[in-house]
């Protein structure tokens, strides 16, 4: 019998063989390599002694911050979701005059993976939503709070709208991201929406969207261009505000425990495939249960397109729709606007 290794040493299709397994094999582990994610950064053993967190029922710790009136003694509960790459350490004008012109309670939250809040390998719409109502329930909040997203952060208040509606005593979406996959939006008034970005910024939220386990790769490849220049989706006074509030020691500890459970995983709950669409939305408050429900859009926003949070809100009539001209992407951080959002959360 003649044996392999004579085969290998003296048969050129065996060797051949051989050498072109070898190889593919080489490309498979590059492959492997390149496209899985790194573990997340485990976080210090201190990190409760720094930082107040919460037990959730699955084991996982959520990190938070308070501010403002006493629990007990708040008239109106806000719950803060923070937007893309941002933490509960986002700094708005929570003016004492506010808190006390008002009666508000803020709660501020790391959501999973950024800052201090372990993350969830599972995480989606639906788990960013139950996550909220968890926290309120762990720190007291009571049957009703209102929630306020913005940005990207939006996306967990169209999951309470949907899942924890009873909840809520309001909610607000300060420019909101768009999903360009919902499936009862006009699909021309989507086109155009995404079109308004840039071409490497369409192709993450693509790659996200049909092939979210291939966005690691996407987002840290050399091969094709991928300029994700932030000049091109914010306005210069969204520059002047990110230099102020985003500067590179805030943005490592968002991103403390790496990237991807923070930023990318992000990206892919916010423009995965979702269980409803916005405008199958109920109203939640009527004459027995009342609140209201506000969005806000900045007509100078680079990255939103007003023309598909109208009809949205065409479709929702409950929804107050609130114009702001003159105005970019980091709205939240103006301080004349973002006391107007806080006034209509707490009178209208």
């Amino acid at each position: 019998m003649v044996s392999q290794h004579y085969l290998y040493m003296y048969c050129p299709t065996g060797l051949m063989m051989f050498l072109l397994l070898a190889i593919v094999g080489l490309i498979s582990y590059y492959v492997y390599k390149s496209i899985k994610p790194p573990p997340p950064i485990p976080l210090p053993e201190n990190v409760s002694k720094k930082s107040l967190r919460v037990k959730l029922s699955d084991g996982r710790h959520i990190a938070y911050r308070e501010l403002g009136c006493p629990k007990d003694e708040a008239k109106h509960k806000i719950i803060i979701i923070h937007g893309y790459a941002n933490s509960k350490e986002v700094d708005l004008y929570t003016t004492q005059e506010m808190i006390d012109e008002f009666k508000i309670y803020f709660l501020f939250f790391d959501r999973a993976g950024h800052g201090e809040s372990d993350p969830n390998p599972s995480r989606t719409l639906k788990t960013d939503t139950y996550d909220i109502e968890e926290l309120a329930d762990k720190l007291q909040l009571g049957p009703k709070f209102h929630v306020l997203g913005m940005s990207l952060g939006a996306y967990p208040v169209y999951g309470c709208l949907q899942y924890i509606p009873h909840r809520l005593s309001g909610a607000s979406l300060v420019v909101p991201l768009i999903n360009f996959w919902w499936r009862r939006i006009p699909q021309n008034l989507l086109n155009a929406a995404i079109k308004k970005l840039p071409f490497a910024f369409q192709m993450i939220l693509r790659v996200a969207h049909y092939c979210p386990w291939l966005l690691y790769w996407w987002m840290t490849q050399k091969w094709f261009p991928n300029d994700r220049d932030p000049k091109k989706i914010w306005t210069e006074r969204d520059i002047e505000l990110s230099k102020i509030y985003y500067k590179k020691s805030y943005m490592d500890a968002v991103k403390r425990q790496g990237e991807y459970v923070s930023c990318y995983q992000d990206i892919i709950a916010g423009y995965g495939n979702w269980e409803f669409d916005p405008t199958e939305l109920s109203n939640p408050f009527t004459d027995t249960n009342k609140g209201s429900v506000h969005m806000w859009c900045a007509l100078d926003d680079k990255q939103i397109l007003r023309d598909v949070l109208v009809y949205i809100c065409d479709k929702l009539p409950w929804i107050k729709f609130h114009e702001v001209p003159r105005v970019g992407h980091w709205i939240i951080h103006e301080k004349h606007h973002f006391e107007a959002i806080i006034k209509a959360a707490c009178t209208e």
